[in-house]
């Protein structure tokens, strides 16, 4: 298709009165475009540009998705993921040459899919080959603090990644249980609760992981409470019900930071499944003395027993409740590793599917799981074997790209932080999209098809409309260029 350049002019203005619409001034020009597709060869390939014509009101029988810069919501942050001990570790077994490979692929905004975000865990979770603690039993004090177990995979992963995304790359971390003696089960594997005499030496616990991950040159953005507080796990876990974290914000964990002198860290509550989260935002953040201290809600997307798509409202919910507050997806990961699966391509709609939906109720980033993991989905002490977008052969140190990779791609690679959401509407059941604006100006629209059959619609803005299909089991990525 040949692309063609469309300015207003004064025939086209007349073309709009006629229509009866309002001649806005514009400058779109074209559209390029960026594909996804089942059963093709196409992974985030760069397709012919669209043309902009003037178009009036659509019939019925019209596909269209209208795009409105006039209404805007949320910003965007980023989108990235964890740096686990089990990707640190898998990483440090590939060949420099694969290493650097595999940083450009996440990292490089031009050659790969531009990660601008991570997460990793505050001492040992699941995705660790060992269980370890930084502390000494009995030292409530954190006399013995020491993180150098992560020096030798974890930290010098997470410097890598932060090089290669050009310097800086906010670093969020969540705990996923504190050490045995804390808790009233005496373990840090399946569940128990923190015991209410350690409340004040937990919450040193943070600032000390801050202090000295700063200290080796990674700042710390950002802080969850507790990863998963409300599952009673195999692995490392600790419960906190909706009141008891809420107090401990409240009552230790924020003032805590702000006596370090650590109030500008982004406080996230909650990080934990969708179903739940209108429950313990309207708990934590109904109370203004809590609220104070926290900055966003986290989400996971682990809810079998849930089933369709009711609970992206619950999202949508918090997001208009509490409109000050920021939402965070905050983990997700296809369960149950299976190296026969590597090509399954619900793989990657799960991912474009939650993102899609997910940016729509309000989230302003989005973080996956592991960001890397080994031919058998770990290592993981616990046998909890999970896909990654990426997995590496260790022992012949090729890198598998799996469909997730390229579906979380069509967002990562072309949003940037900064950028507001804008309106975006479809008129057909069979897609899904979601768009933003670029602080550049340009806008973003990401389409979703998961049926067998090929869509045809119009992209449609400020009078315009330019022709566009979407093949079966797909996803498009548009760049309105002005």
């Amino acid at each position: 298709m040949k692309t063609r350049t469309l300015t207003l002019t004064a025939a086209a203005a007349v073309f709009f009165s006629l229509a009866g619409l309002s001649a806005k001034e514009t400058s779109w020009k074209k559209i390029e475009t960026f594909t996804t597709a089942k059963d093709t060869e196409l992974r985030l390939s760069a397709g012919e540009s669209l043309a902009f014509e003037p178009f009036g009101q659509p019939l019925e029988t019209d596909g269209f998705i209208l795009l409105d810069t006039s209404a805007s919501f949320q910003t965007f942050v980023g989108v990235g993921a964890a740096i686990t001990d089990s990707s640190a570790e898998t990483f440090a077994k590939l060949p420099e040459s694969v290493q650097e490979e595999f940083l450009k692929a996440y990292f490089d905004r031009k050659e790969g899919i531009g990660y601008n975000l991570l997460r990793t865990h505050i001492a040992s979770c699941d995705f660790s080959s060992s269980m370890y603690d930084y502390v000494e039993e009995g030292d409530a004090s954190l006399a013995s603090f020491d993180v150098s177990l992560d020096e030798r995979y974890r930290i010098p992963m997470i410097k890598r990644a932060i090089e290669a995304a050009g310097g800086e790359l906010p670093l969020y971390a969540s705990p996923w249980s504190p050490p045995a003696w804390m808790k009233d089960n005496g373990n840090r594997l399946r569940g128990g609760k923190l015991l209410p005499e350690f409340r004040d030496s937990w919450a040193r616990h943070y600032v000390r992981f801050i202090e000295e991950y700063e200290k080796r040159g990674m700042p710390i953005w950002g802080l969850t409470v507790q990863n998963e507080p409300m599952a009673v796990q195999t692995w490392e876990s600790c419960v906190w019900t909706a009141e008891e974290e809420r107090d401990f914000v409240r009552d230790h964990l924020g003032p805590t930071l702000e006596e370090a002198g650590m109030s500008d860290k982004k406080l996230i509550v909650w990080d934990h499944n969708r179903d739940q989260i209108y429950q313990r935002a309207t708990t934590i953040l109904g109370d203004a003395e809590a609220a104070k201290y926290v900055w966003g809600v986290g989400f996971h997307w682990y809810e079998p027993w849930t089933g369709g798509d009711m609970q992206f409202y619950n999202l949508r919910q918090v997001a208009e409740s509490y409109p000050d507050f920021k939402l965070v997806f905050t983990e997700g990961c296809a369960e149950r590793f299976d190296a026969d699966r590597w090509d399954a391509w619900e793989l990657g709609e799960r991912y474009g599917h939650s993102m899609v939906n997910d940016f729509k109720a309000g989230t302003v980033a989005w973080t996956d799981w592991n960001i890397l993991l080994n031919e058998r989905g770990g290592p993981n002490h616990v046998g909890n074997y999970c896909f990654a977008p990426v997995h590496a052969n260790t022992k012949d140190g090729e890198l598998v790209y799996t469909n997730s990779y390229y579906y979380i791609g069509h967002f990562s690679k072309f949003i940037e932080p900064g950028a507001k959401r804008i309106a975006s509407s479809s008129s057909r059941d069979q897609i899904r999209e979601v768009a933003f604006q670029n602080p550049n100006g340009e806008i973003v629209l990401v389409v979703l098809n998961k049926t067998e059959l090929a869509v045809d619609y119009r992209v449609m803005i400020d009078g315009l409309a330019a022709e566009s299909s979407i093949l079966p089991r797909a996803i498009n990525t548009y760049i309105l260029k002005n």
